[in-house]
């Protein structure tokens, strides 16, 4: 299947399912903090969805060589970089967690992801949340006609480097839209002006994995799906479905409780 284009009809369920998304992580938020498990985090979230008129992408969902997902979200925990799946562990004062959430309303898809900090983390913890949000709008900014994929991925890779940190290469962002994962791949990493050109009407996420130790990553246990660092250094990762629009970009997984854009971000 080839990159969709969404027209303006089509966009309209785009963003009421992007929005959506959003919606859980917002109404997740007040509970994140020390002593929560992450099953009851996906519990919240799937009577949430309930509640609004969406479902969740995730569970039961199964690609080609992989066990049925088993929960509503996903929860990536300190080390764990992608795919964590919900359990009883409580979470505890410095913890760092991803919530990533995908829901589908009316055949639309939203995806997007958060970092929470539990209570009182490290420097070298907050630095890296820090550093991995303002990583994926280094990428956002970048998006307009005519802007190739590898000036995103560029730019994201550029920026965490910089600040010593490392992009994991194994998973991506991708495009989005009536299927969970369509074309066109998004890499965090790679070479200006190479790979496919932006053109209004596309959807895709940008979702870095930002590792505090070296990029390389390991699957961990049997469970088919959690994804770790080889170093057990800490990771991070932030998630936006973004829009390319006639003159630059849109992000659809905007809500009234998204963290500010950085400063850097006009507009």
């Amino acid at each position: 299947m080839g990159i969709t284009y969404k027209d303006e009809q089509e966009l309209q369920g785009m963003r009421v399912a992007c929005r959506m998304a959003a919606e859980v992580l917002d109404h997740l938020t007040p509970f994140i903090k020390p002593g929560i498990t992450t099953r009851e985090i996906d519990r919240l979230a799937a009577e949430f969805m309930k509640k609004q008129g969406s479902i969740s992408a995730t569970l039961g969902y199964q690609p080609s060589g992989y066990p049925p997902y088993p929960a509503s979200l996903c929860t990536s925990v300190n080390n764990v970089v992608c795919h964590g799946i919900p359990n009883d562990k409580p979470l505890k004062k410095g913890d760092i967690v991803n919530v990533d959430v995908t829901v589908i309303k009316d055949g639309w898809y939203g995806d997007t992801s958060r970092m929470f900090i539990i209570g009182e983390a490290s420097i070298a913890a907050r630095r890296l949340v820090q550093v991995t949000y303002e990583a994926m709008w280094h990428g956002i900014v970048q998006v307009k006609p005519g802007v190739r994929l590898g000036d995103v991925g560029w730019a994201i890779q550029k920026f965490a480097e910089s600040n010593g940190f490392s992009v994991v290469r194994e998973f991506c962002g991708h495009g989005i839209g009536r299927t969970f994962h369509e074309e066109p791949q998004v890499l965090h990493y790679g070479k200006p002006g190479t790979l496919e050109e932006l053109r209004p009407g596309m959807t895709f996420t940008i979702e870095p994995m930002i590792n505090a130790g070296r990029r390389d990553v390991k699957e961990f246990g049997n469970d088919g799906w959690t994804i770790v660092t080889k170093d057990h250094s800490l990771s991070a990762q932030w998630e936006h479905t973004v829009l390319v629009t006639e003159s630059g970009y849109e992000v659809l997984t905007l809500s009234a409780g998204s963290p500010p854009p950085p400063a850097f971000v006009k507009g």
